[in-house]
């Protein structure tokens, strides 16, 4: 098949009006930089803390509603015996944004973080707070490839380019707007992206329900036509790894820095929290399309079509069926508006990944932990470069790597079994410690490890209660996930109590205390946080003014 040139063109377009708002936004940045009493970094990692409503709402929703969101809705509700009841994004997505705006945004707004990181290496210190960064990178770098490489296969279906070529285009326009204007630029191009997608995914529902080769999709809900129904089942041996599942999306989607960026933006705690619960709600509704598509290929006889014989699944092609049926059961305009639909929810989730990754790493890494004596406009540099080294590495791996998305997954549950309990201990629960955070993060750690990751062909050394075998692949139904986020949990109070019990006791001597818990309680009384993020706040303010004169 030769190239599809009006699509290229199409998509050609589009990127460059994506490039032009985020120009026009990194302006607007600089504009905000000579009005914002804080710091430049704070403007380009946060916005000076004056990102509108309106404009949180957008940028919130197009993070999460991703390539990654899009296509895979559809993947699972076409996938057979799976269907729309395993399709965890719509209500966890939504869940996680609802009960970040309930419990999380208050505290973390009210005390001026700036990043997720912050109140880490505030209450840990700044070894701990590095190794707590870890996995939070990790799962930014590696949730990018995932989505650049489920581009790349859609525009290799629909316009019929090399992957490679769609995938380093992307990168690139994200690159460049991303390093221009920081939060802005994000913000901005995010607004356009998800009125784009709103428009054109919705639009293309129509055709796809009307082709001649497409049956009732009512009826193939729940009736076996040419594929087992599309809403699903959920067994009763599957009941608990179904809520595991739901527990691990929905609490695991908050310790994220994408989020925080967002939050930490607001102009007010109230706007956080509002831009958290409409944020919420649009994605449940985003997700329609999706699911609404991959019922249209439950119920599609592709042999009434040019795609003809075998099915999608049967060829292993399930991960592709929305840019299938865009291409094969829409007309040629309305496939190249959900190209565009598609590209628009890569591009607005890449960016938000970079940014958040290079201003973890420029803030809690460099500036706190490589050269405490940096400038402002240094700590920018280094955010820039950093945007561009993980925009390579996440480029790279989307082309290069097979495993993108068994990567991302075992990324994201250690996001869940280490960062998440970590978060509600330091913002919580009193009295945690460096010592208690170590030992919840080395046995999160390794309890996910040992119960090994099929994709990544990792063989479970834990094998829990009704684990199953199936031509070499195993499957955990024990809800091992919440499971290992608990005792990560559990470890940390336990034994951040028993660091306190032994020194303050003096059953060890005081010189045994290396993370100098006992000294840091007397410097600090009773409000330690607090305290030293006040005294950094003020040498901020001092070393801009410095900077400006």
């Amino acid at each position: 098949m030769a190239v599809n040139i009006p699509g290229l063109v199409a998509v050609i377009v589009f990127y460059l009006l994506i490039l032009a708002t985020g120009i026009w936004a990194s302006r607007k940045s600089k504009q905000e930089e000579k009005k914002c009493s804080g710091t430049k970094s704070e403007v380009a990692m946060i916005g000076g803390r004056n990102i509108g409503t309106l404009v949180g709402i957008f940028t919130m929703t197009a993070t999460w509603v991703g390539g990654s969101f899009i296509n895979g809705i559809a993947e699972v509700t076409y996938q057979p015996h799976r269907g729309v009841s395993w399709a965890h994004a719509p209500l966890t997505y939504s869940l996680s944004l609802i009960l970040g705006g309930l419990f999380f945004a208050e505290p973390m707004r009210s005390k001026q973080y700036v990043t997720m990181m912050d109140p880490f290496q505030i209450k840990y210190g700044k070894v701990m707070g590095g190794l707590l960064f870890i996995p939070a990178v990790l799962g930014d770098i590696f949730w990018s490839a995932a989505i650049l490489a489920a581009l790349g296969a859609t525009m290799t279906v629909i316009l019929n380019i090399e992957t490679y070529l769609s995938i380093i285009l992307s990168a690139c326009v994200v690159t460049i707007y991303t390093l221009l204007g920081g939060l802005y630029s994000v913000a901005y191009t995010d607004v356009m992206q998800m009125v784009f997608i709103i428009i054109s995914l919705w639009f293309c529902v129509p055709f796809a329900i009307m082709n001649p080769a497409v049956s009732d999709i009512k009826y193939t809900m729940v009736n076996d036509l040419y594929q087992t129904p599309w809403i699903g089942k959920i067994e009763t041996k599957q009941i608990f790894r179904w809520i595991d599942d739901l527990l691990y999306m929905s609490l695991g989607g908050i310790p994220w820095q994408v989020y925080f960026q967002r939050v930490l933006a607001a102009a007010s705690i109230s706007q956080a929290r509002t831009t958290s619960y409409v944020a919420g709600v649009l994605c449940f509704t985003l997700s329609f399309p999706s699911i609404i598509i991959g019922a249209v290929a439950v119920s599609t006889d592709w042999n009434k079509t040019s795609y003809g014989l075998p099915t999608p699944h049967e060829r292993h092609e399930s991960s592709m069926i929305l840019p299938i049926v865009l291409q094969y059961l829409c007309p040629v305009y309305v496939a190249m508006l959900g190209i565009g639909a598609i590209s628009a929810a890569v591009m607005s989730s890449a960016d938000s990944s970079l940014l958040s990754a290079s201003s973890m790493f420029a803030r809690n890494i460099y500036k706190s932990i490589i050269r405490k004596k940096a400038t402002e406009k240094e700590v920018i540099w280094v955010m820039r470069i950093t945007v561009v080294l993980f925009g390579a590495l996440a480029t790279t791996l989307a082309i290069l790597t097979n495993s993108i998305y068994g990567l991302w997954f075992l990324s994201s549950e250690l996001v869940y079994a280490i960062l998440f309990p970590q978060l509600v201990c330091v913002l919580f629960i009193p009295n945690i410690n460096t010592y208690g955070s170590a030992a919840g993060y080395l046995i999160g750690f390794t309890l996910r490890i040992l119960a090994g990751e099929p994709f990544l062909r990792i063989p479970p050394i834990i094998r829990y209660p009704g684990i199953s075998f199936d031509n070499g692949a195993f499957q955990q139904l024990f809800p091992f996930k919440t499971f290992t986020m608990l005792m990560s949990l559990l470890s940390t109070v336990m034994f951040s109590h028993l660091a306190s019990f032994v020194f303050t006791r003096k059953l060890l001597p005081v010189r045994f205390d290396v993370f100098k818990i006992i000294e840091n309680a007397k410097e600090f009384p009773g409000a330690a946080e607090e305290q030293i993020i006040l005294n950094e706040w003020r040498n901020q303010k001092l070393e801009s003014g410095k900077n400006k004169m």
